[in-house]
């Protein structure tokens, strides 16, 4: 059993070429959003969502849910070419950068786009890069190859192109003086590489980072990292073992705070897969929101 629920509905969605549905679970209902395509003067294409008709959590403004755009990006060029997806808030946009790294499924996956959408709804600009260079781990793999996938992966690549997509973020938010510090979140995979990132940037960039059940996290790196971090995970998660977690948080300090959901797995806050899973999702949720604001907005404000 995890933490109370905050009682608000969690979004399903599923992408297309030409709608974005959202879906409550708790209602038969589905409510949607349809999406008009047009061509950018950059020839990248352009997703504008209207979100008018959905709840948000309690105070907030359902204004800040009205408009989102979605636009597919190539960052780079040549060998260091790599794909990503910005949605940002067009209406009540707080000018801030929220870069999210995906689990192993990739930055094309309906689950992490419904939270990065989700996200930008509160009014930030969400990119989500390519980590895997379009060879993302699939279901339908044989799960003995995993090790051989992942060992595919370069971590020196990885983190070559999650440094293009922060210098990306930094020229289009930060040096237009719009955002002061960038903000991280990571699921899996991803939230194993927040702790990596943030180490490496000493605070230059990032202002607060979010780890969902990170994993292949090297706690001895922890103590590097100078901004505020909230580890998010499940009491029972294998991938990310809770000693693991504690550890870095002591070496981080102050500005660290780890957050266990009772009787959770791996996967729960952005994959819930049951009514009790949707309840501690939601609550995930808010707890990320509100460290978010309280670190990127009413801090930079």
């Amino acid at each position: 059993m995890g933490l109370a629920s905050t009682g608000a509905p969690w979004f399903r969605a599923s992408m297309s070429s030409s709608t974005f549905s959202l879906l409550s679970p708790r209602s038969p209902l589905s409510r949607r959003c349809t999406l008009n395509f047009r061509r950018s003067v950059t020839e990248n294409r352009v997703r504008k969502v209207s979100c008018s008709l959905l709840k948000v959590e309690d105070g907030i403004n359902d204004e800040a849910c009205e408009l989102v755009s979605g636009v597919e990006l190539s960052l780079g060029e040549g060998a260091d070419n790599i794909q990503a997806y910005l949605f940002k808030a067009v209406k009540n946009n707080n000018g801030t950068g929220i870069l999210l790294l995906s689990d192993v499924f990739g930055f094309e996956d309906s689950s992490t786009r419904e939270f990065a959408y989700r996200i930008a709804c509160n009014g930030y600009n969400v990119l989500v890069p390519d980590l895997f260079r379009g060879d993302p781990w699939g279901r339908d793999r044989p799960k003995a190859m995993f090790e051989e996938w992942i060992g595919r992966q370069d971590p020196q690549r990885v983190a070559k192109d999650i440094e293009s997509s922060t210098k990306w973020m930094v020229n289009e938010f930060v040096a237009a003086g719009i955002s002061k510090k960038l903000g991280i979140i990571g699921f899996c995979f991803g939230g194993g590489r927040v702790i990596e990132v943030l180490a490496r940037d000493g605070g230059t960039c990032f202002g607060v980072g979010v780890s969902f059940y990170g994993t292949r996290m090297d706690p001895s790196i922890a103590s590097k990292i100078s901004v505020p971090v909230l580890f998010i995970s499940g009491d029972d998660d294998p991938l990310c073992p809770v000693n693991v977690l504690r550890d870095m948080e002591k070496s981080i300090g102050s500005g660290a705070k780890v957050v266990l959901f009772g009787e959770r797995g791996h996967g729960f806050a952005h994959r819930p897969a049951s009514p009790e899973e949707d309840g501690d999702a939601e609550q995930a949720f808010t707890m990320m929101r509100n460290f978010l604001y309280d670190g990127l907005v009413v801090n930079n404000s």
